[in-house]
C-alpha cells in the first residue's frame, strides 16, 4: 500500500490547522513544518509534482487580532484570514525556502474548480508553477468567500484540487491516523486499513470535528474520498501529529487508503465521454484524425470547420470528413477564436489572435477517442 505514494508523479497534501497552528499561542509549529517540508523536498527530488493545501491562516490571524475563541461571525473570519493569510504565505515561503523550493500562494474559491472556465484558468496556473519546479501552496480565499460558496473544510478543497490537477495521491493529515469503524476511543472500534469504496456503511463510520482549532472532521474525509476516488486519485488518511509525517507513510506506518479503480487520466476521460453534453462540433481532415488515433492533440492546422457556439472550456464533438464522430473534448478556444485560427499553424495563433494562445485546440488528456486510440 505504501508504494502507492512512492510512485505518484502528483501529489496533494493537505495541512490543517490543528496541526499547523499552536492553539494556545496561535504561532505557527516551526519544527514540525521543517519537518513536513523535509518530506517534501524528497518527494521533490525524485520528480513528484507537490502541490500543498494548508489551513491556519484564521487561526494565525484571529491571534493577531485579538478575536474571542469559539465560532466567529464571517466578517470576524473574513478580517482574520485577511491578516493571517500574509503570516501562512511566509511560514511556507521560508520553511521551503531553506530546501531551495520556491513556493507559489494562490487562493482560490468554489467557482474557480466548478466553473469550467475558471477551473481550465486554475489548472492552467497551477500547472504552469508545477513545471516550474515551485510548490504551490493553495487555500480557501476566505477573505471574499461567502457562507454560500465557502467549501467551509480543506479536506473537500484538497479533494477538488487533486481532481482538477488529475493528481494521484491525495495526503490527509489528520488528528487521528485513518478511518475507524466507530470514534477510537470507543470500545470494540476496529482500524480499517483500505477502503476500495465510499458505501453507506463506511459513511456511517464518520464522526464529528476532533479539534479546537479546524472545522473539519471524518465526515469531510469521507466526502474528500469520493471526490478522490472518483478523479481516478488514491487518497490516504494519516496521522499529522508526529514530525515527518509523509516519511512516516512511506515507512508503512499505519493510515487509511482508500483505492481508486481507475487511473486519473481514465477517470477524467471517462467524465469527458459520459458526462459532458456536447455543445459544439468540430470538423477536422483525415490528417488530425489520423494523429487523434495515435494519442496526439488536435491542432487547429487539421480543423476544417467550426459548427456551433461554444466557450472555452465546454466541450464539443469532433467528427471527420464523413460526419461521422471520432472524438470529444473541452475545447482551448471559444468558438469565435477557433474559426479564427482553423486550418493555422501554432506558430499563427499568436499572429491572429494578437496574444499567445495554447499550441492544441483541444489538448490530448482534455480529449477521449470514441473510436479507441492505438
Amino acid at each position: 500500500m505504501t508504494n502507492r505514494l512512492a510512485k505518484a508523479r502528483r501529489v496533494v497534501v493537505k495541512v490543517g490547522s490543528a496541526l499547523l497552528v499552536e492553539q494556545k499561542s496561535g504561532t505557527v509549529k516551526s519544527q514540525w513544518l521543517a519537518s513536513l517540508v523535509d518530506d517534501i523536498a524528497a518527494l521533490h527530488k525524485r520528480g513528484a509534482n507537490v502541490i500543498v493545501v494548508s489551513s491556519g491562516a484564521i487561526a494565525l490571524g484571529r491571534q493577531k487580532l485579538a478575536l474571542p475563541k469559539g465560532k466567529l461571525e464571517l466578517p470576524q473570519s473574513q478580517a482574520a484570514a485577511a491578516v493571517g493569510q500574509i503570516a501562512l504565505a511566509q511560514s511556507w515561503t521560508e520553511a521551503l525556502a531553506k530546501k531551495d523550493i520556491l513556493a507559489a500562494q494562490v487562493l482560490v474559491t468554489l467557482n474557480d474548480t466548478e466553473e469550467r472556465r475558471r477551473h481550465l484558468n486554475a489548472r492552467a496556473t497551477l500547472s504552469t508553477l508545477l513545471e516550474q519546479k515551485a510548490v504551490p501552496v493553495i487555500n480557501e480565499n476566505d477573505t471574499v468567500a461567502t457562507s454560500e460558496i465557502r467549501y467551509g473544510d480543506n479536506d473537500r478543497l484538497a479533494a477538488r484540487v487533486a481532481s482538477m490537477m488529475s493528481a494521484d495521491c491525495l495526503v490527509l493529515l489528520s488528528d487521528i491516523d485513518g478511518l475507524y469503524s466507530a470514534p477510537p476511543n470507543q470500545k470494540g472500534a476496529k482500524f480499517i486499513p483500505e477502503v476500495k469504496e465510499v458505501t453507506p456503511e463506511i459513511e456511517a463510520m464518520a464522526g464529528k470535528p476532533v479539534s479546537g482549532v479546524g472545522s473539519g472532521g471524518m465526515v469531510t474525509k469521507i466526502d474528500a474520498a469520493k471526490i478522490a476516488l472518483g478523479a481516478g486519485c488514491n487518497m490516504v488518511i494519516a496521522s499529522g501529529h508526529v514530525e515527518h509525517p509523509l516519511k512516516r507513510i512511506l515507512d508503512g506506518e499505519r493510515a487509511t487508503w482508500f483505492i481508486a479503480a481507475a487511473t486519473p487520466l481514465q477517470a477524467r476521460k471517462r467524465w469527458i465521454a459520459g458526462s459532458l453534453q456536447p455543445v459544439g462540433r468540430l470538423v477536422i481532415d483525415d490528417g488530425a484524425k489520423s494523429a487523434l488515433m495515435k494519442g496526439k492533440s488536435l491542432l487547429p492546422a487539421g480543423v476544417k470547420e467550426i459548427v456551433g457556439l461554444f466557450g472555452r472550456g465546454d466541450t464539443v464533438s469532433i467528427v471527420g470528413a464523413d460526419g461521422a464522430e471520432v472524438a470529444r473534448g473541452m475545447v482551448a478556444y471559444d468558438s469565435a477564436d477557433a474559426l479564427r485560427i482553423k486550418g493555422l499553424k501554432s506558430s499563427e495563433i499568436m499572429k491572429v489572435l494578437g496574444a499567445a494562445g495554447r499550441d492544441e485546440i483541444i489538448h490530448r488528456d482534455d480529449l477521449v477517442m470514441l473510436a479507441g486510440e492505438r
